[in-house]
């Protein structure tokens, strides 16, 4: 009998702190289960701040404040914690060094990177970059790199850099996340039927997982003495 298999569609942002978390947490729910072989990740773009510059000079201090009108002492605070959580997941988050930046343009390259198979290897460079190596995820010259390091084919990184290549689909995420009402990222869908919202501890997302992967897989007989079915009724009449 073939496995069942269980499609999870992701939307996040790279500019989201808690969407790196949310991966960790989730992948490693998912590496603990005996069925994660038979599990398809999909990932979607969502962009929290769309009208962000491709250039912001200032620190992710003063973009934070600025854009939630919270004193900048008191976006440090909230900095600290969620430092402290991504250091529980083996993170390094450095947010002095975090260079602000749109995350456009990087999202239109996850979607050749989806086209090769490689989304989810670029995504973790990406926020990796964003997060713990202070590396600007809006220049051209970084995202070249870190499409080389994730396999994808130069001349195709080049055109889509240099041109406009899956905006598109880009903008198809973003109407698929509001249709189904999504507000806040990281969202797990699970088989178009389960959302999970934000970046849930370790044990939910394994208990979703585990009861949505259940639900996939087929009937399983009961097995009796004989081997063979019980009387029984059909479009053909009855035995």
């Amino acid at each position: 009998m073939t496995s069942p298999r269980l499609a999870v569609d992701i939307w996040s942002d790279i500019a989201c702190p808690w969407c790196y978390i949310g991966k960790r947490r989730f992948e490693s729910a998912l590496s603990s289960l005996p069925f994660k072989e038979h599990v398809d990740v999909t990932w979607h773009s969502y962009q929290l701040d769309p009208s962000l510059p491709e250039r912001y000079d200032g620190t992710e201090a003063d973009y934070l404040a600025e854009r939630k009108g919270l004193p900048v002492e008191q976006v440090r605070q909230m900095f600290a914690h969620v430092t402290e959580q991504a250091a529980g997941e083996g993170l390094a988050y450095d947010f002095d060094a975090l260079k602000v930046a749109n995350s456009l343009t990087a999202h239109r390259l996850l979607h050749l990177a989806a086209e090769h198979g490689s989304a989810g290897r670029l995504k973790e460079l990406l926020l990796s970059a964003h997060f713990e190596k202070g590396l600007d995820i809006g220049d051209p010259e970084v995202l070249r790199a870190l499409g080389a390091d994730a396999g994808l084919p130069g001349p195709d990184v080049v055109r889509v850099l240099e041109g406009d290549d899956y905006r598109d689909a880009v903008e198809a995420d973003f109407a698929t996340a509001r249709g189904l009402g999504i507000s806040g990222v990281p969202f797990f869908v699970l088989d178009m039927k389960y959302g999970i919202s934000g970046a849930q501890p370790v044990e939910v997302f394994r208990e979703a997982l585990t009861k949505a992967y259940a639900e996939a897989a087929p009937l399983t007989l009961v097995a009796t003495e004989s081997g063979a079915d019980g009387p029984a009724c059909g479009p053909e009449g009855c035995d």
